[in-house]
């Protein structure tokens, strides 16, 4: 039990609902095993979560992964560039597959749907205060029944960003700076993972899995 042990966090949503709904689980000493966390910023975009993280760095930040100028991955990298020790617990209503499992790659200490019983949050982060990773029973289901499946390398998520974008295998080598048989190679590569066979397949699925926004962003 951690009765007394005092903690700062800063919550990241573009819903003020959704900040006082987490608000009101964070101050709950009784819900978080004693833990007594203050919120010390509110943030509803990726330009002032990052921010706020700069200045508080706080021992725990609860980001939405789907926000205004910038995305929820993008904060994250951030976040852990200005305060590694923060930790990072992540929530979408987001259930595509791509998406989670480049969460969970990417380093976030806890990763939850916001459709999932808020219980079910409180109960793991006193897990993750101290030091533990949990990702929901939901999407710890997801990754499980999809293990067989390989996971993008970096590279072929550049090369699958750009496909989208409708650039050729020329423009993305002189984007990437890497020769067009090469790029060909890893657009092979990313359709024989994924099991399409066109671009327009390949476009259809990076959507649906999360792996880009309908914009082209990553």
């Amino acid at each position: 039990m951690a009765f007394g042990t005092k903690r700062t966090a800063v919550i990241a949503d573009d819903h003020a609902i959704v900040r006082t709904a987490l608000t009101g689980v964070l101050t709950n000493k009784d819900a978080l095993e004693g833990y007594e966390v203050t919120v010390c910023e509110e943030a509803d975009n990726g330009i002032s979560a990052i921010a706020a993280v700069r200045k508080h760095r706080p021992d725990l930040l609860m980001l939405d992964v789907t926000m205004p100028h910038a995305g929820g991955t993008e904060v994250l990298l951030e976040a852990r560039r200005w305060s590694p020790d923060t930790r990072i617990v992540v929530f979408t209503a987001v259930e595509a597959l791509g998406k989670i499992a480049e969460l969970v790659e990417v380093g976030a200490d806890g990763v939850f749907c916001k459709a999932d019983d808020v219980d079910e949050l409180a109960r793991a982060l006193p897990r993750i205060l101290d030091g533990g990773r949990v990702v929901s029973s939901r999407y710890t289901k997801l990754l499980e029944d999809s293990a067989g499946l390989e996971p993008l390398t970096d590279r072929e998520r550049q090369v699958l960003n750009l496909v989208v974008t409708g650039r050729t295998n020329r423009e993305i080598g002189e984007t990437l700076g890497i020769s067009v048989k090469t790029v060909d190679r890893h657009r092979t590569s990313v359709m024989s993972k994924t099991g399409v066979h066109s671009a327009a397949e390949l476009i259809a699925y990076a959507l649906r899995e999360g792996l880009i926004d309908a914009s082209g962003g990553t």
